[in-house]
């Protein structure tokens, strides 16, 4: 038997910096998942450890800040890392460290997704870390991606509840960004009723509407971390294009709509089901 040789390929790598849901449909597990979907190789650094099901969560463990650190570093100097997903950190010292090395690295193409609450409702970020989120992460990210309940934990303020009121909270997300840089917010306009929703993606400048038709079911475990790990894992690919956040932005989004069609054809669990992650690629 003959063996074929194949030269080796450096792939675009992307990281998840995040907590582990052990059921899959959300955090590292889910983002790699993700990464592995849209052609990106992943790695993970686990920032918490959940106990939860589709069900809920039932027990939070935050790992040493000190081996945290270890796990950026030695991943880091390793590893070419093109874009970082950033999503559950749990509380204030973690935000902070993952901060520190993200800075000490220089990581490009950071997706800031600030994760509060899980889909059951559970608290997944102590109310400290909030303000620490805010003035440690937001100066490094390329783009942030709250969802509405979260914009206004991070404004202290309440929730929009219309498109005006999401445009102003969008300009007030952008002005926590640093000035005058290729900075973006996209807030994600789910939590608004009505069967269309409606993101909007703004640098500052430009407010675009990013309209889509609700889709019916109860698998919606793990949307937003679908859909930050999606960016992160385009940005990686796009790194150098012109419009590379905006392009990367739309394709995330069509990927995880379509995703999200698809979380009917499995039946994963008794709650708030996942994403199917793998729709393009699975075959019945």
């Amino acid at each position: 038997m003959t063996l074929s040789c194949r030269s080796a390929v450096s792939p675009r790598n992307a990281v998840s910096i995040a907590g582990v849901d052990p059921s899959g449909g959300a955090g590292v597990l889910a983002d790699l998942k993700t990464f592995s979907a849209l052609g990106v190789y992943g790695c993970g650094v686990v920032a918490a450890l959940t106990a939860q099901n589709t069900l809920g969560v039932t027990g939070v463990h935050t790992p040493p800040v000190e081996f945290l650190r270890l796990q950026i570093d030695t991943l880091f100097a390793d590893v070419a890392i093109h874009a970082v997903k950033v999503g559950m950190l749990g509380n204030a010292r973690t935000v902070e460290a993952v901060a520190d090395r993200l800075a000490h690295w220089r990581a490009a193409n950071i997706v800031l997704d600030p994760v509060m609450v899980a889909k059951s409702g559970d608290a997944l970020l102590d109310r400290a870390a909030i303000g620490k989120v805010r003035e440690c992460l937001f100066p490094l990210a390329c783009i942030v991606t709250p969802n509405l309940p979260e914009a206004g934990k991070l404004l202290g303020a309440r929730a929009p509840e219309s498109i005006r009121e999401m445009r102003r909270m969008a300009e007030c997300l952008r002005d926590l960004l640093p000035r005058g840089l290729d900075r973006w917010v996209l807030l994600k306009g789910g939590h608004l009723p009505g069967d269309e929703l409606c993101d909007l993606l703004f640098d500052g400048e430009r407010m675009i509407e990013l309209p889509a038709r609700r889709i019916a079911t109860s698998n919606t475990h793990g949307t937003g971390c679908a859909l930050s790990s999606a960016i992160a894992a385009l940005l990686a690919r796009n790194a150098g294009q012109p419009d590379a956040v905006e392009t990367s932005v739309r394709a995330a989004r069509d990927y995880l709509l379509h995703a999200v069609a698809a979380a009917d054809s499995l039946a994963v669990g008794s709650g708030h089901g996942p994403v199917h992650h793998f729709h393009a690629l699975w075959r019945d």
